[in-house]
């Protein structure tokens, strides 16, 4: 049993909703969408990601025998409904925003259009997919808009929220435009470039500093980068000149230096100094430390001569946006709209389309959310992904959505790219056919039910 792709990966009650369903022969169609019902503070857009982890969870979703025997042996379960879930797979129909767009507030980014009990079982893992990629390439887009041309370095598997949280976050920060990750299991993953450079123990294990950078070098001679802030930074930029010197004879060249503390911005101003006077001055400085796009910002203003950055906790963590109003409701079942009317987090019902309409420069000037068939001249932004349970298109490989990506945030409005909460925000507006339906179904008084959590 893989634990992660395990369809007990999940909140109980989506399996106690499946009885429920069995029971009452509930099992006709349903439509079910994810979307955002706000940003969080500082934010202007989101970047869409997830989908591909979502889709392989999807096709191979099944329960195994021995989930099946600790469901029978729970006692939480009547007897017969383990054996509904053996032959239990995903039938329905997926379309999604592709991963890398810009979407923004009460966007549907993913539909699920299926059998109700196959429908309801998918919320809590594809909820946690889409919310956690998302959470980080949205913040890491924020790095990139702030560093713009410098090397961005994924620092952060140490500090994740578990395993799986750090080797998804590499992912979403390449997509968001990051140049490698330092999590090793991302490359032959994912095929990411992976960096690394070497741990102050080493050089703490060493009597002398000088000594652990010629042994580094020594030991990988054609990408040294000497980390050199466990002891006086600028000291150590003098031991690593020295370094450089000796082992140029042998043809080792040291390729740069990091720094790891203190104030980075002097610091790298004093280090380029020693470098340049050294004959280093094609030497890189690599700066890392508890940096988020705000320090970004203020080093890049500063003209701070870094050429790259390492960002790790704030990134994995979204640190000053920990999480998102992200929601999986159900809009139509059995052919009727349904919608969810709780104050402040009333849902628009029916299967909906978004249109993304840009100006005469191809900046994006604002989104309709409508109705399905509601067809307007605008870019459609969800597709057809799965129909019938299978795969109807070919994911793009990740470089592929990196470059969507860089291409959607460049279209935005340049307010938009600011790290600050702009007023007024990207209009979205929710088109008559949509509201009209609203208005519909609350006359009707057609109730979501009582089953739906959050």
């Amino acid at each position: 049993m893989n634990p992660l792709s395990s369809p007990l990966l999940t909140d109980l009650y989506q399996l106690t909703m499946l009885e429920g369903y069995f029971d009452a022969g509930m099992t006709e169609t349903a439509v079910f969408e994810l979307f955002v019902r706000k940003l969080p503070p500082k934010r202007n857009f989101l970047v869409a990601a997830g989908l591909e982890q979502v889709l392989r969870f999807i096709e191979g979703l099944r329960f195994e025998e021995a989930e099946l025997d600790w469901l029978e042996r729970s006692g939480i379960f009547r007897p017969g409904f383990t054996a509904r879930l053996a032959d239990l797979r995903f039938t329905g129909d997926i379309h999604a925003m592709a991963e890398g767009t810009v979407f923004f507030p009460n966007e549907p980014v993913l539909r699920v259009t299926a059998p109700m009990p196959e429908a309801q079982l998918l919320e809590t893992r594809v909820l946690n997919l889409v919310h956690f990629e998302t959470l980080v390439a949205s913040k890491a887009a924020r790095a990139v808009i702030a560093a713009p041309g410098k090397r961005l370095v994924d620092f952060g598997l140490r500090r994740a929220h578990g395993a799986e949280a750090g080797l998804l976050a590499a992912r979403a920060a390449y997509l968001a435009g990051f140049d490698g990750t330092a999590t090793v299991l991302a490359g032959p993953e994912f095929g990411i470039p992976v960096f690394g450079t070497m741990a102050h123990s080493f050089v703490e294990a060493h009597d002398d500093e000088s000594d652990a950078f010629a042994d580094f070098a020594r030991t990988f001679p054609d990408n040294a980068v000497l980390l050199i802030d466990t002891y006086d930074t600028v000291a150590g930029a003098r031991n690593a000149i020295a370094v450089a010197q000796r082992l140029a004879r042998h043809g080792i060249k040291i390729r740069g230096v990091r720094l790891d503390s203190g104030d980075l911005a002097a610091l790298a101003r004093e280090v380029r100094t020693e470098l340049d006077v050294g004959g280093m001055a094609d030497a890189t400085i690599f700066a890392s430390g508890n940096l988020d796009e705000y320090r970004l910002r203020d080093l890049v203003a500063s003209g701070a001569p870094i050429d790259g950055f390492g960002v790790g906790t704030s990134l994995v963590t979204s640190s000053d946006a920990p999480y998102l109003d992200a929601v999986y409701k159900l809009q139509e079942y059995a052919g009727r709209p349904r919608r969810k009317r709780s104050t402040g987090k009333a849902t628009w019902p029916g299967r909906k389309q978004v249109y993304r309409f840009g100006d005469a420069e191809g900046t994006f000037a604002r989104d309709v959310v409508t109705l399905e068939d509601d067809l307007r001249d605008g870019e459609p932004l969800l597709v057809p992904v799965m129909e019938d349970g299978r795969r109807i298109v070919t994911s793009p490989d990740l470089g592929a959505i990196r470059a969507r990506t860089a291409a959607e945030i460049a279209r935005l409005p340049v307010g938009l790219r600011e790290l600050d909460e702009v007023d007024p925000p990207y209009p979205v507006e929710i088109a008559p056919p949509l509201a009209a339906l609203a208005d519909a179904v609350d006359r009707a008084n057609v109730a979501v039910g009582g089953w739906e959590a959050e």
